[in-house]
């Protein structure tokens, strides 16, 4: 694992490029891109967007939501995975928000990981994107280039928090989202394109492509 000098200095290259990057998912209030990240759990960004786009015009608060009902959620997100199942925990979590938070999204990591279909990584990612917490959620691209680019030993999602937790704010506040983007456009797990690598002056991988 690098020092956190050198892991900055690897941040720093991406912070030149983009020194407020954002999640690509869309959304128009709190509630809805609690729904989008529920909704993203593998799945693409592009696949939800496409989803919601037409389910946030008529459903963009837990009461209408909830008014929806089953089947026709089903409907609306029923090209993404897993849809089944993250529609019932929609209209349960939906529901929880309207009798137990007035149809507020909660402002806390414990209230948020008791919502049904809702882990650390989610409730990671409403604080930092929402509140602007310096929040880190571990995904698979996360963890996958935290190991590639050494900038943790862990081996899980809360292990590499852990180790990118000992990062200033600041840093910490995009950590998520400088990763995500790099690996889903450039360091990505099927042919990497190491010749576009901003930072591929620090990369030991085996794997690498130069």
């Amino acid at each position: 694992m690098r020092s956190i000098k050198e892991i900055c200095k690897i941040l720093d290259v991406f912070k030149a490029k983009d020194a407020n990057p954002g999640t690509e998912l869309e959304y128009k209030n709190a509630f809805t891109l609690l729904v989008a990240i529920v909704l993203s759990a593998q799945s693409t960004d592009k696949g939800v967007n496409k989803a919601t786009k037409e389910l946030f015009k008529i459903a963009d608060t837990p009461q209408k939501m909830y008014n929806l009902g089953l089947e026709k959620l089903k409907e609306y997100i029923k090209t993404i995975g897993l849809y089944n199942n993250k529609a019932k925990n929609i209209l349960a979590l939906s529901e929880k928000l309207i009798k137990e938070y007035a149809g507020e999204v909660p402002h806390d990591r414990k209230s948020l990981e008791e919502l049904p279909g809702v882990g650390r990584k989610t409730a990671n990612v409403i604080l930092n994107v929402w509140w602007n917490e310096p929040t880190v959620a571990v995904d698979t691209h996360v963890l996958r280039l935290a190991e590639r680019l050494e900038l943790s030993d862990g081996k899980t999602p809360l292990s590499v928090e852990a180790d990118l937790n000992r990062l200033p704010d600041d840093y910490k506040r995009h950590i998520n989202h400088w990763l995500v983007l790099f690996g889903r456009y450039i360091c990505k797990a099927q042919k990497p394109a190491c010749g576009e690598c901003p930072v591929a002056g620090f990369c030991r991988s085996p794997d690498k492509r130069i």
